[in-house]
Formats: structure tokens, C-alpha cells, sequence
């Protein structure tokens, strides 16, 4: 999910262009043809984009409607030079394709990375440090010339009303928004950013991190990254790590984070999960997973 969905109450929306594989075949022939001879297989849709593989090294990664256009190239612009400062692989892209007379956006060719989601295929515990250091090291100074979101990393008052309506619907359908999660949810809206701005990545849910025998292969699905309250990852462990002694392992690995981002962490986590369950409930299933864990995972800890 990305930002500019965020308002949208009626689940993943649709295409707005058939992105399949003779039209993928006809842009790399036409921009990178000595790419054009490798195996191509169509791995997964999103929000925003669609993915293929591409060969075994390499994936593609094309806007799928035009809200997600200006992302991809944020990630094109930013990316090369963040990873290199961080300890985990992100998609910096290899090369990177324009627009075409049969394709109106720019796309990327990025590394393939092994494994699996962690919704799926969660990280083992002892994941939770590296987990932690990845974190610590996104999470530096941004220079002025970043992407600001205007959903991520701002203050959750600003998201309040826009949250109520989904809150209300999640918890008619569900015994999941508890009085515990909404006494959460008020303390981290009035919790205040105590916190000078950052990178983060704005989208740091399950599905981005991904796993392979229990290990953190990679961080994927930059589209949202920008300068903001870094609060907005940090809820990220209660998406990524169902077991409890993870969760507490990450969080001791970060003792410079005050109690007040702490609390607004857990208010994006619940922000996070009532948006993936309130859509997912329409029409995307993994979603409305990924929700229910989270606030299963936040009403044990808190």
C-alpha cells in the first residue's frame, strides 16, 4: 500500500493499464534489448505496481495507475545512495526504463531478492537486532530535497478523522478494536513529535520485508519513502514479528527512542492495521491478514 490510497475506502483499486507480458517483452526491446532475451513471469500485483521477474537475478517493477507514477521515481532517485548505508538489501534500482508510446509512465529493472514475504514467513527471533540496526540506520537526517508525504510521517491528529470512519467499520465486523487498542490509539494521538525528521520508508509493513529460512533477505516497496516522524516504521515490529519475545528484543535494541515515539509507533501500527483490514475486507484477504495479526499483536503488548 502506498500513500496515495490511503483515502481510498473500497479496497485495491484497479488497473489503469494491462501491464502483461508481450508489453513488458516490447519495452525491453525497445530500451534494454540485451535484457530482452531472458525468461519473463509475471510474479504479483499491488496497490500501485506490478512485478516480474526477469531472468533469476533480476525483477521489473511498473506503475500500475497513474497515483503511482512519481513514486517509482523517488525510489529511482533516492535509492542508490541509501543503500549503501544500510545493513539489509533494498530494490536500488540496475537501470531504469521511460515512457513509451505503449506504456505513458517510467519503470525500473531491480535485483531479484530471495524469499518471502513476512506475512507469510515471519523472521526468526534473532532477526529482531538486525531488524533494530536496519531501523536505526534508515533513520538518519534527510536532506531538504526529500519526498514529504503528506499521510506518512505527519502527526496521527491528522489522521484521526480520517481514521474514525474505518475504525467504526472494523470494529462492526469484528471483536478486534478493543477498548485496550482504542485508549491506544487516543494516547498516541495526543503523544507529540519529540523527534527532528528523518528518512523513513512510510510503507513498512509485512509484506515488504522478506524472509528466507527465517533470516531478513530484504526490504522492498520504496515508493512511499520521504523525510518524516520515524514513529511511522516503528510500527512495522508489531507486523513483522508475532512473537512477543521479538518484538521486545527490537524494541530493547533501540534505547534511544523516547516513550512518546513509542507511543506514537504503536498508534501508526494501529493506523496501519485498521487500514489493511478495512480494505482487505472488501477484496484483498492478505491485507485483512496482516490487520488482524497487528492488532492482535498490539493488544497483547500494550
Amino acid at each position: 500500500m502506498t500513500a496515495t490510497r490511503d483515502a481510498n475506502p473500497s479496497g485495491t483499486p484497479p488497473a489503469e493499464i494491462n501491464i502483461d507480458q508481450s508489453l513488458v517483452h516490447g519495452l525491453l526491446r525497445e530500451q534494454h534489448p540485451d535484457l530482452a532475451h531472458l525468461p519473463l513471469t509475471f510474479e504479483q500485483h499491488g496497490w500501485d505496481n506490478v512485478t516480474f521477474r526477469l531472468g533469476e537475478d533480476m525483477a521489473i517493477r511498473l506503475p500500475r495507475r497513474q497515483a503511482a507514477a512519481n513514486l517509482i521515481t523517488h525510489e529511482q532517485k533516492w535509492l542508490p545512495t541509501l543503500s549503501k548505508h544500510l545493513p539489509l538489501p533494498i530494490p536500488s534500482p540496475h537501470r531504469t526504463g521511460v515512457p513509451a508510446k505503449v506504456y505513458p509512465w517510467q519503470w525500473s529493472i531491480l535485483p531479484w531478492f530471495p524469499g518471502t514475504p513476512a506475512d507469510i514467513n515471519p523472521p526468526s527471533v534473532d532477526q529482531a537486532p538486525l531488524f533494530a540496526a536496519f531501523l536505526q540506520a534508515l533513520h538518519q537526517p534527510a536532506p531538504p530535497e526529500a519526498p514529504i508525504n503528506p499521510f506518512r510521517g505527519i502527526p496521527l491528529s491528522e489522521r484521526a478523522a480520517s481514521l474514525e470512519e474505518r475504525l467504526q467499520r472494523v470494529q462492526a465486523k469484528t471483536q478486534l478494536v478493543t477498548k485496550e487498542i482504542r485508549h491506544q490509539w487516543t494516547a498516541s494521538i495526543q503523544s507529540p513529535i519529540d523527534v527532528d525528521k528523518t528518512w523513513i520508508h512510510g510503507d513498512l509493513h509485512s509484506r515488504n520485508v522478506l524472509v528466507h529460512e527465517g533470516k531478513i533477505t530484504a526490504v522492498i516497496d520504496w515508493g512511499d519513502i520521504s523525510s518524516g516522524d520515524r514513529a511511522t516504521d516503528l510500527a512495522s515490529i508489531w507486523m513483522v514479528f508475532p512473537d512477543l519475545q521479538a518484538r521486545r528484543a527490537v524494541i530493547a535494541a533501540l534505547p534511544h527512542i523516547s516513550e512518546a515515539t513509542w507511543q506514537r509507533a504503536r498508534g501508526w501500527a494501529i493506523l496501519f492495521a485498521v487500514l489493511l483490514l478495512d480494505t482487505g475486507l472488501v477484496n484483498e484477504p492478505r491485507h485483512a491478514d496482516i490487520g488482524r495479526r497487528a492488532l492482535k499483536n498490539l493488544s497483547e503488548d500494550i
